[in-house]
């Protein structure tokens, strides 16, 4: 097992953040960790996102947390993520050559996948982990289904999490979930409320602790 992957089995969640300003990147970062919440990525679909995962990587890439790449579609899209600095590579699709691309760098790299067919591609392609997506829309039943035969695939479930679900998706067999608007709200990043966040940051990672 992967540094990155024992990281996703322990800390369980992965904060999502998408279309967050650079100005602001380094305090919502240090507000998401305050809270316990030690995986961090920013979507490359992100103005700036690769400045970000650059500025993260210097400040808190150490010992405080792992810096990840999101919305990686393609091996160009990996190579710009990783030169910044990325520790991770996750995506909404499957792409084999990323997956080829991370293991030969050795990078951690969970693709998106949905069908168990997709999954299954992914998993005998390299990658050590897939994410389930979308989830807000499948809900954790379906996850629940597919664990069932897939039970050996480590599994991150991504959309739709929130603190009144979050257990049955644990339930469900997630090792992890993504999250996004409903762990970092970006009116409170905007608003500079960071304690906010780490509050509300602290409330989700209690969740888990308590499953």
């Amino acid at each position: 097992m992967s540094e990155l992957l024992d990281m996703l089995h322990r800390h369980r969640i992965v904060a999502i953040l998408r279309g967050i300003e650079p100005s602001r990147a380094d305090m919502t970062a240090k507000a998401i960790i305050d809270g316990g919440v030690r995986l961090l990525e920013v979507t490359m679909n992100t103005d700036g996102a690769t400045a970000i995962i650059d500025q993260w990587r210097t400040r808190f890439g150490g010992g405080e947390a792992r810096i990840g790449a999101g919305t990686v579609l393609d091996v160009k899209m990996a190579e710009e993520a990783v030169a910044a600095g990325a520790q991770f590579l996750i995506s909404p699709n499957l792409d084999e050559q990323v997956i080829a691309y991370g293991m030969e760098r050795g990078i951690s790299v969970w693709p998106g996948c949905m069908t168990p067919t997709e999954i299954v591609r992914a998993w005998k392609a390299g990658a050590e982990a897939v994410k389930v997506f979308p989830m807000g829309t499948l809900g954790w039943k379906y996850l629940a289904e597919i664990r069932a035969p897939l039970n050996q695939i480590p599994m991150l479930a991504t959309g739709g999490v929130n603190l009144d679900n979050i257990g049955d998706y644990f339930r469900a067999g997630a090792c992890a979930v993504g999250m996004g608007t409903k762990l970092v709200d970006m009116d409170w990043v905007r608003a500079g409320e960071y304690e906010r966040i780490t509050e509300r940051v602290r409330q989700f990672v209690s969740a888990v602790e308590a499953l």
